[in-house]
């Protein structure tokens, strides 16, 4: 017989956009952020997708320091592969935003593939009476935020974080950065097998509609063959819609509080690994098996967790 599929969940735990106020199940602080991902791992995610953030108020914080504590709890108490952002929060700089995973050299980061508008504000009409910090209110109501990636600063972290081995998650928004990231193929900085994640429903990406699933995964197809591994990243309502979707098309996928608070309409989701349970429901449930971390590790040619810096 032949082996069943292996499907890789990654789980991001706690993001940068939603803020504390919306979900008193979202991780803040280092313990929770570390237990979170511990959890999810347990659960059945490959992969963990970190960010920090102030344990004081839930502000995202970019400093390597407020890594360190949930990244060596993880790595002592699981297995599972490590994926430290570089998007941080779309309102930081480039160099504040590299600056962890050039620390900690991490077997996996997250690198998005081009500039965009942000749009959190539609979240503040649900949210505005329960936010409990201003900067809650001002950084979700902000309808001026322009997340950075411009073409040099998308080479500033190939060329950092690849010297030391890392490889890159590619969060794709839409058609554009798959084209962005062909460029750098072309160019040699980056080489298969490439990981694109095909992130849907975010107010200035593509949209999450079955077709734009599809036009992503036909102009993957054809942009990089068997190059690379697929993922999707579904926002809010559509994460679990749109990882059905890609299971079922061959691809992997990714779940988390970062991405969508729910785990049904107007139930919120008590944990991360809640989320990982229902992808893995899912995924089983196509008569696919799930990827264990070291599988994960095989999948996408990481170097593995011994050449980490944590």
């Amino acid at each position: 017989m032949s082996q069943k599929r292996k499907v890789i969940i990654t789980c991001a735990v706690t993001g940068a956009i939603h803020t504390p106020s919306m979900s008193e199940y979202l991780p803040v602080t280092a313990s929770e952020i570390a237990e979170a991902a511990i959890g999810a791992a347990e659960a059945g995610a490959a992969v963990v997708h970190l960010h920090a953030r102030n344990p004081e108020d839930g502000r995202p914080d970019q400093t390597p320091e407020a890594f360190l504590p949930f990244l060596q709890t993880i790595k002592q108490r699981s297995n599972c592969v490590v994926n430290i952002t570089t998007g941080g929060a779309p309102t930081m700089s480039i160099e504040e935003r590299v600056r962890p995973a050039a620390t900690w050299q991490p077997e996996v980061a997250s690198l998005n593939m081009g500039s965009m508008n942000f749009g959190l504000f539609p979240m503040l009409k649900r949210f505005e009476s329960q936010l409990q910090h201003d900067w809650e209110r001002n950084y979700i109501g902000d309808k001026s935020i322009l997340f950075r990636n411009t073409f040099a600063d998308i080479e500033h972290i190939l060329t950092t974080l690849g010297a030391n081995g890392t490889r890159f998650e590619f969060e794709c928004y839409d058609t554009a950065h798959l084209y962005n990231l062909k460029h750098f193929a072309d160019a040699g900085l980056v080489k298969g097998p490439l990981f694109i994640q095909t992130v849907f429903g975010l107010m200035g990406g593509i949209g999450a509609h079955p077709d734009d699933v599809m036009h992503m995964k036909r102009t993957a197809d054809r942009l990089f063959g068997d190059q690379y591994r697929w993922s999707v990243l579904g926002a809010g309502r559509n994460q679990l819609p749109i990882a059905a979707m890609a299971a079922a098309m061959g691809g992997n996928v990714r779940v988390g509080l970062e991405d969508s608070l729910w785990s049904g309409p107007g139930k919120l989701a008590q944990s991360n690994a809640e989320q990982v349970r229902a992808a893995r429901q899912i995924i089983e449930g196509l008569g696919l098996e799930v990827a264990t971390p070291d599988e994960a590790r095989e999948i996408l040619a990481l170097k593995g967790a011994d050449r980490v810096a944590f």
